[in-house]
């Protein structure tokens, strides 16, 4: 049985299968984390993920 594919929630990348972390809010919604750096990020300093360079949903030429 193939483990289920997972994508970050923050950067939009893969998460290889046994690492990455399932963050769950009070509402019932699921954010899984390739790392603490896309969790702290997107949670504790509120960052938009298009701003990042690091991360695949950067928008390239839309910012000024």
């Amino acid at each position: 049985m193939m483990p289920e594919q997972r994508i970050c929630s923050f950067t939009n990348e893969e998460i290889e299968p046994g690492t990455g972390m399932m963050f769950v809010k009070r509402d019932g919604s699921v954010y899984w984390f390739k790392d603490s750096k896309s969790r702290k990020n997107m949670l504790k300093l509120k960052r938009n993920a298009r701003r990042l360079k690091w991360t695949r949903r950067y928008e390239k030429g839309g910012i000024k």
